[in-house]
């Protein structure tokens, strides 16, 4: 059997296989062939490829990379973006399918692209930003907002109970119509809107006439019966503040702490001799009375400070006002809803309670030293229908300008337009209270589409 072709070595150099011996190919032998091969050594490939790489006379080394400028080079020109140098040229997979289209790309990948390139500390920059912003919606779109401004150590806001004087279910002497149920609806929506802004108590009372005792009927004097019910129901209040039904809160941003009691004794005044229009003599100056009694100002502090009120044109008015929890308070209480005083003088009170407590403040020293006064524009802003004898009164008339917070349609039943006025300041405390997307949409979209097409829209 021949093996000539199988490649086993012999002596004296060589392989059997003549293939073997070609110079592309085998490996170099020092030896000389044998007599069967062609004479010529034979030579590894790689140990060719050795010879002819390097310099004659040296060993030859290389680098992968070609130095460091090299490779620092190609590792920025790596993440640059590449263009075609023939304009004309486009690749035939990009005209098909356009997979490597920037528009085809959907944005959940391009966020995740955008993602994999940022680094650790920009995602955790960007995660705390998120969970801010993500935090800040959430505490001022659920009830959070509402239990921390009412809390006592936060906010404060349980200390406050607002009281409405509303007609539920009819009129105090006639029955209500449909301009009156529409002024009760918006009267009572805009304090429910005001206390879940601020976190107060709102009890709506209903201020129908109601026979006390079987010799008298006392109208509007329901009041003092009011307050003392909701000193109870509410042990945690410090302040109670009435409100009449016809009145509008115009500046729901403004709470109560922040407008006057967080600095009331720079707020009121208590020497009524800054505006009298009762013409009352103070202070009293009786021998017998104490300093205090004796002082135009009392004791000067604001923790004895028990009756904030306003006055009008015509003197107090009780239309808007507060009280405060104290043994006081409940003293004045007791002595306002008396009786025998209300049977002795209910003739003579036109305006009723009101008259009453202007006569137990002329009388009784122990009364005016605990009550202060209030710039009537701070909480009972009038229009310009009300104590319209002598124009306009910048104390007591309401102002846009100056953004005042309570307006209260006094006396409109008298020859005005309740209705009319209650609609026109909620459309103006809207349009004084807008945000910046209700601005966006009815200053420039509104105003550019009635420009267009000529037709004014509301949106």
């Amino acid at each position: 059997m021949s093996l000539s072709r199988s490649p086993s070595p012999v002596p004296g150099g060589g392989w059997s296989s003549p293939g073997l011996n070609i110079p592309s190919s085998g490996r170099s032998s020092p030896t000389r062939g044998y007599p069967g091969s062609n004479g010529t050594p034979v030579m590894w490939e790689s140990a060719r490829l050795k010879n002819t790489s390097g310099s004659p006379g040296y060993p030859s080394f290389s680098t992968q990379n070609q130095g460091f400028l090299s490779r620092h080079m190609r590792r920025l020109s790596s993440n640059l973006p590449h263009f075609n140098a023939n304009p004309h040229y486009i690749e035939k997979e990009k005209i098909v399918h356009g997979r490597w289209s920037v528009q085809n790309v959907p944005l959940l990948g391009r966020l995740r692209g955008v993602m994999a390139r940022m680094g650790r500390k920009m995602k955790i920059r960007l995660m705390i930003v998120l969970l801010f912003i993500i935090s800040v919606i959430v505490f001022y779109n659920t009830p959070l907002i509402y239990h921390w401004r009412r809390s006592p150590w936060l906010g404060g806001g349980q200390k406050f109970v607002i009281i409405l004087a509303a007609n539920v279910g009819g009129g105090v002497m006639e029955w209500k119509g449909a301009r009156e149920w529409a002024i009760e609806r918006d009267s009572v929506r805009n304090k429910k809107k005001y206390v879940s802004r601020w976190g107060y108590d709102l009890e709506i009372v209903d201020m129908s006439t109601k026979k006390r005792y079987a010799h008298e009927w006392r109208e509007s004097w329901e009041k003092v019966d009011f307050i003392r019910s909701s000193l109870r129901k509410y042990p945690k209040a410090e302040w109670i503040w009435w409100l009449d039904l016809n009145t509008f809160i115009m500046e729901p941003s403004y709470s109560l702490q922040d407008h006057i009691f967080n600095n009331l004794q720079q707020h009121v005044y208590r020497d009524i001799n800054e505006y009298n229009p009762l013409n009352i003599s103070h202070p009293l100056t009786d021998p017998h009375l104490d300093e205090e009694s004796r002082s135009a100002v009392g004791d000067g502090k604001a923790e004895s400070i028990n009756l904030v009120l306003p006055q009008d044109c015509s003197g107090f008015n009780l239309g808007s006002f507060f009280i405060r929890r104290s043994a006081w308070t409940d003293r004045l209480l007791d002595i306002w809803w008396d009786p025998v005083a209300y049977e002795q003088k209910h003739m003579e009170w036109e305006h009723k309670e009101q008259d009453a407590l202007e006569q137990l403040y002329k009388a009784q020293p122990w009364i005016r030293k605990h009550t202060a006064f209030l710039p009537q524009r701070m909480i009972n802003s009038f229009p310009a229908g009300a104590c319209s004898e002598n124009g306009n009164d910048s104390r007591i008339h309401y102002d846009q300008k100056d953004r005042d917070f309570v307006v209260n349609m006094a006396g409109c039943e008298w020859g005005r337009d309740c209705w009319g006025e209650m609609y026109n300041f909620r459309e103006l405390s809207y349009y004084l209270n807008r945000n910046i997307w209700e601005r966006f949409k009815e200053d420039l979209v509104a105003k550019i589409w009635e420009k267009i097409t000529g037709q004014k829209v509301k949106l």
